[in-house]
């Protein structure tokens, strides 16, 4: 089952995929996709009810910050890793699929001439990336997990 605020945005990723695959198969296209992991950067959405990871923690943390409250909660346990890439890195990885030889890409997603994943192949947990926002805002308070 898929998260109900994401389904649709999956639903419409594998779509996505699928058809670039479907022609590649069926019609001998030359069709690419990609895979990113979570992405953040300029103009991302700050929106405290539904901004991704990385802005809700850093408006959440600036806020604490410029009101000097005492701590700050952070939801779950901060256990949960999650993989993140900035945008520009991003676009220059897609870039570079674009890039490839024709041969290249297939050997690279043999069977199905499907898609590759793209990120740093680097984890966090949610308890690392809130203290390392925290730094970085300024924050000196406790953080309650």
């Amino acid at each position: 089952t898929l998260e109900p605020t994401n389904e649709p945005y999956a639903i419409a990723k594998i779509a996505g995929i699928k058809l670039c695959e479907s022609y590649n198969r069926q019609y001998g296209r030359d069709y690419r996709s990609v895979m990113p992991t979570n992405l953040y950067g300029p103009h991302d959405n700050f929106h405290p009810d539904n901004s991704h990871v990385i802005p809700a923690l850093l408006r959440r943390f600036h806020e604490v910050a410029q009101s000097h409250a005492p701590e700050v909660v952070v939801w779950g346990s901060g256990t949960p890793m999650r993989e993140f890439l900035h945008v520009d890195d991003m676009a220059a990885a897609s870039i570079h699929v674009m890039e490839l030889a024709r041969e290249v890409w297939q050997e690279n997603t043999d069977p199905m001439l499907s898609h590759i994943n793209v990120g740093t192949g680097v984890d966090c947990t949610i308890r690392e990336l809130a203290q390392t926002i925290a730094k970085v805002v300024g924050y000196q308070g406790r953080v309650v997990f």
